[in-house]
Parts: structure tokens; C-alpha cells; sequence
């Protein structure tokens, strides 16, 4: 557990999180979508000596397999690859010319919104690393305006350099206030917001209260009508949900399109935006295809046996798209959608099959990783522990074929606690038990199946193995429970109201916790919850910058995992009960290429 969440009651100030972050949460109405298969089950009730079997009302996007094993996108083409190339060649030369700080940082900003970044990290480090280190750059701040200050901060801060808060004083007034007539500069405000999240732990209060004068003064421009034309959409897109926070492939999609809109737009940057956008896209589809071609889904039988689980391999491949999106990272991504789909389908065997007894034996069996326990158990949960031994050796097999390094006892460990978190859920479910906050969260964190993950894509992306490394692995190292916490909570701002509030099916969630123990209402407590986000983000950013011992590959998909949360749970539950907002972002990022005149 985060150590410094533990005081869960104190009194805080929330400060601003996102306008509308959640919203729309609370309403998570399911629209009746064509393209949506529906699962639609109720609980049943125990008949005679039948035991108690469960289902999950889940909606899904339809995984018509024949379809999409036949995808062909004509960007994987050579012409197209040529021509992307070119243009970065290009772009690689407007990084190395000579030009002023600011406009070194626009480039590097653009280049990081439109999702072309992972092409000149080489390049964005040497400018950055050259800025940071000007001996006249203190001098050079006192003459920048509040925009190009902020701009500065959040690009250094998130590239590891070490810059203070401090910077921002020069804005405040003799009282430390920011200044009243920052207010008139718009764009000025929206940097300082999205600056003011790349807050570490342990630091003042200056970010936060960055982030609560930034926030006010925009609404109140915007309900006034005060910003400018160019600005509205960006400003609104941030208090939706800050930058720092968003899932970065989703984010390009849709910075490509303003960009295009803007009267200084870069036509090469355009262009290679929107080519590399398709290219990286044919890249993911192939690695989609390729996992369903394997038959490695079918050949489990879990799709079959398992008919109360979600069968969803495009939904569990959406998740490693928005983790790695790399082009050159698909043999990870097709792992990592198998570990996504092991865990769903076991998910769905504690939320909604197996009776305390049956679950308790299945727990065992994976602590003790033997096949042999498995015996009093139902097929179909002989058949999932099976499909997860065989994964599981099988991944292991190939790190100690390659690496000579025995990884089983991690993989292991993180599937044992994985499942003893389940089980704990389903003791206070048939128990009818509400824990505390406290106590759910300290269970939750590994629940919500975020450090299993995890520990898993340490060994997809970490080559060779540092064995350094594997005691941080072992014992979930900060950066690995912050990733966990934030989508833990997230996954439970997500959840619908009638779920969350009567307990209906399912097990009571850090909503209902706080709310029982604290006797807050439901808005109080998603409140606190959100600043509970907040919190585990700060600590997050610490961890990732300070004493993070992995690999930046590594501490990017903790990130990108936490983002993925506020992805699929910003509009309800994105993953097992799907409206028509997550399917449209699948949709956009795998099937739906951008027009390009090219």
C-alpha cells in the first residue's frame, strides 16, 4: 500500500482536478450499438444444493475473428515507409537548426503531441539538455512571459531534469498570489495548467495552487467568452482532462486534427504526423492479426469453456496499444494481450463463477503452481488454471532459453498475489462484509491486476534482464503500486452508480467503503477519491524522476498504464461494459486510418 495515502479522512484541500474529469461517469448508460455483441446475464439465485453462479452483463465490441484476420492496410506498403522516412529527415533538420529557446520548445512540444517524439529522443535530449544547462538561462526566465515559462517547466520536468517550482514566483504578487492580470493571457493560463501537474511529492503548495488559479481563470474565460477562437478547443480538451494524464497515441489522433487547423501549422510536420500515424497503425493491426492467427485465444478453449467470461482479444489488445505503442515493440504487445486476456478470463471466474470453495482451491493451486491441486475443481477452471501454466512456463522457457535467467518465481509470485486479492474480494462478497477504505485499497491496488502486468512487461521490454532489477520486481517497487493505485481508483470512479451504490453483483468498491465509513454522499466520496489520484500521480512522478531503478522504457509503461485507466474509465467502464465513447476511440486508433493526400 502507498505508504503516504494512508491518511485517508484527513481533511485536504482537493484542489482542481479536471472540470470534468468523470463526469460522465456517474450516468454510464449503455447505448444499443449494431457492431455490440451483448452477454447479458443476471445473478442467480442457489436452487437446492446448486451453487451460486454469477454472471456480468457484459457489452462488448464484437471480435469477429474471420474480419479481422483479414485485415490488409495499404500503409504497410514501402512507398509509404520511404516516404516517412524522408520527412523525418527533414524534421530531424529543423531540431538541429539554430533558432530561439522558445521556438525549440513549440517544435519539441508539437513533435510530442502529434505522437513523432519516439523518432528523435536522441535529439530532444541533446536541445533540451543544452537549455537546461545554459548558465543564462535564470536571466533568460525573468524576461520570458508566464507561456513560455510553463512551457519550459513541463518539458523539463518530464524529460527527468530537475527544474523548481520556484520559477513560477516571479508571477505572484507581494502577497505570493499569482498576479490578477495573468488572467487576460489565456494561452498563458492554459501552460501554467497543464505545467502544474508535473507536481512531485513533498513539494510546496505552489503547483497546486498553480493548478487552482489556472483552472478558475479558464472556465470563467471560457463561460465569458474571453478566449480566443484558436485556444477554446485546447482549453476545454485540458479541463476535460489534463495532458500530463492522457493516453499519448489517443491524444496524437486527436492533436493532428488541430494542428491541421492552425494558421502556423508546419505542412512537413503535417504530413508526417498523419503518414506515420497509418504506418504505426498497419504495425498494430499486423501485431492484432498476428495473435489471432496464432490461435493461441481459440486453442485455450477459454473463449469456449468459460461462456460467462469476456471474450474480447481486440479490447485486451487496445490496452497494450495505449501502453506500447511503439511500432518496433509488437512481440511485447502480443504477449501482453495474451497476460490482459488471462487476466480478464480468471476475473471473471472469482467476480462470477466459482464458489468460495472452488476459489480457495484455485487460489492454492497457483500459489503452489502445481497441476495436481486442480483435481476437485470444475472443468472450466481446471481448463483457465491450465491455459495460465502453460503461458506462464512457456514465457519463461523462452527468457531462460535466451537469457539464462529463471524468471518463473516472479511471474509466479505476481499471478499468487493476484489471486489471493481476488479471493479476499470474494470473501467480503459472500460474506456481505464492507471493509474500510483502508483496508479495501491495501487489497485493491493488486486486485485491480496492475503489478502483474507489470511484471510481465518488465520482462517483454527489459533485454537483457538486469537481475539488479528483479528484488525492485519482486516487491513492486513505488512506481509499480502508484501505476497500480491510479487505476485502481480510476476503475472505481468508472463504475456505475447502481452498481457501485446498491451492490448489486458485485464486490463493495472504495466508493461504497468510504461512503459506509464515513457516512459521506456518493459526490464526496468520488471527490476524494479523485484527490486520492492526485496524490498517487505526485508520487508517481517522484518515484519515476528520483529513485526509480528501471530502465525509462520500463517507468513509461507504469505511466502509460495509469493513463490507460483514465482512458477506459473516463466515460464509465470502458473495458467490460462498453458505450459508444471507447469504442470509437478503438475504432479510431486500430481500424480507422487519417486521409492523407500522399
Amino acid at each position: 500500500m502507498i505508504s503516504s495515502l494512508n491518511p485517508l479522512f484527513t481533511t485536504h484541500r482537493s484542489g482542481v482536478i479536471a472540470q470534468q474529469f468523470f463526469a460522465s461517469s456517474a450516468a454510464a448508460s449503455i447505448n444499443s450499438v449494431s457492431s455490440l455483441k451483448i452477454a447479458a446475464c443476471s445473478k442467480t439465485k442457489l436452487v437446492d444444493q446448486s451453487p451460486l453462479r454469477q454472471s456480468g452483463n457484459h457489452q462488448l465490441l464484437s471480435s469477429d475473428f474471420n474480419h479481422l484476420q483479414s485485415l490488409k492496410n495499404d500503409y504497410a506498403e514501402e512507398k509509404y515507409i520511404s516516404r516517412c522516412e524522408v520527412l523525418k529527415e527533414q524534421a530531424k533538420m529543423m531540431l538541429d537548426q539554430e533558432m530561439e529557446v522558445v521556438n525549440q520548445l513549440e517544435l519539441i512540444d508539437d513533435l510530442q503531441r502529434l505522437g513523432l517524439s519516439y523518432h528523435f529522443g536522441d535529439e530532444i535530449t541533446s536541445v533540451l539538455s543544452g537549455i537546461y544547462n545554459r548558465k543564462s538561462m535564470n536571466k533568460m526566465r525573468n524576461q520570458w512571459g508566464l507561456y513560455a515559462t510553463c512551457l519550459e517547466f513541463r518539458l523539463l520536468r518530464q524529460h527527468g531534469f530537475d527544474v523548481s517550482q520556484e520559477i513560477f514566483d516571479c508571477f505572484k504578487d507581494e502577497k505570493g498570489d499569482f498576479r490578477p492580470s495573468l488572467c487576460e493571457d489565456s494561452k498563458g493560463m492554459l501552460y501554467l495548467y497543464e505545467a502544474s501537474y508535473l507536481e512531485s511529492e513533498n513539494e510546496e503548495s505552489n503547483l497546486e495552487m498553480a493548478r487552482r488559479f489556472a483552472a478558475k481563470t479558464l472556465k470563467k474565460n471560457l463561460d465569458e467568452k474571453r478566449v480566443d477562437q484558436d485556444l477554446v478547443a485546447l482549453v476545454q480538451h485540458a479541463l476535460e482532462l489534463p495532458l500530463h494524464w492522457r493516453m499519448m497515441r489517443l491524444e496524437a489522433r486527436w492533436f493532428i486534427d488541430i494542428y491541421e487547423e492552425r494558421s502556423n501549422r508546419n505542412p512537413i510536420l503535417l504530413e508526417l504526423a498523419k503518414l506515420d500515424f497509418n504506418i504505426v497503425q498497419a504495425a498494430h493491426q499486423n501485431d492484432l492479426t498476428y495473435t489471432l492467427r496464432q490461435e493461441w485465444w481459440r486453442s485455450t478453449c477459454l473463449a469456449e469453456k468459460l461462456t460467462f467470461a469476456r471474450d474480447m482479444m481486440v479490447e485486451n489488445f487496445f490496452w497494450t496499444v495505449g501502453i506500447i505503442s511503439d511500432p518496433q515493440r509488437g512481440n511485447g504487445r502480443r504477449i501482453l494481450t495474451k497476460v490482459v486476456a488471462l487476466i480478464t478470463a480468471i476475473d471473471d471466474i472469482y467476480d462470477c463463477y466459482g464458489t468460495l470453495d472452488e476459489l480457495e482451491v484455485f487460489t492454492t493451486a497457483v500459489e503452489r503452481w502445481d497441476v495436481n491441486s486442480i483435481d476437485q475443481l470444475p472443468d472450466c477452471m481446471k481448463i483457465c488454471f491450465l491455459a495460465l501454466y502453460n503461458f506462464v512456463n512457456e514465457m519463461a522457457y523462452d527468457a531462460l532459453k535466451e537469457q539464462g535467467v529463471n524468471i518463473i518465481p516472479y511471474l509466479r509470485k505476481s499471478w499468487a498475489d493476484l489471486c489471493k486479492a481476488y479471493l479476499q474480494e470474494a470473501k467480503w462478497f459472500f460474506s456481505g462484509e464492507v471493509p474500510t477504505l483502508q483496508q479495501y485499497l491495501n487489497n485493491a491496488w493488486i486486485s485491480i491486476s496492475a503489478p502483474a502486468f507489470l511484471v510481465h512487461a518488465y520482462f517483454c521490454v527489459d533485454y537483457p534482464i538486469n537481475k539488479d532489477h528483479l528484488q525492485y520486481l519482486d516487491n513492486y517497487h513505488k512506481i509499480i503500486r502508484c501505476s497500480a493505485m491510479i487505476l485502481r481508483l480510476t476503475n472505481d470512479l468508472g463504475t456505475s452508480p447502481e452498481s457501485e451504490v446498491l451492490n448489486v453483483g458485485d464486490v463493495p468498491k472504495s466508493i461504497r467503503c468510504y461512503m459506509k465509513e464515513t457516512g459521506a454522499c456518493e459526490e464526496k466520496a468520488r471527490e476524494h477519491l479523485r484527490f486520492l489520484i492526485t496524490e498517487a500521480w505526485k508520487q508517481m512522478e517522484e518515484a519515476q524522476t528520483l529513485d526509480s531503478p528501471f530502465s525509462s522504457t520500463f517507468n513509461g509503461i507504469a505511466v502509460n498504464l495509469a493513463r490507460m485507466g483514465l482512458c477506459m474509465y473516463q466515460h464509465g467502464d470502458g473495458h467490460g461494459h462498453q458505450n459508444s465513447e471507447p469504442r470509437d476511440r478503438i475504432l479510431s486508433l486500430l481500424f480507422e486510418p487519417i486521409c492523407c493526400l500522399a
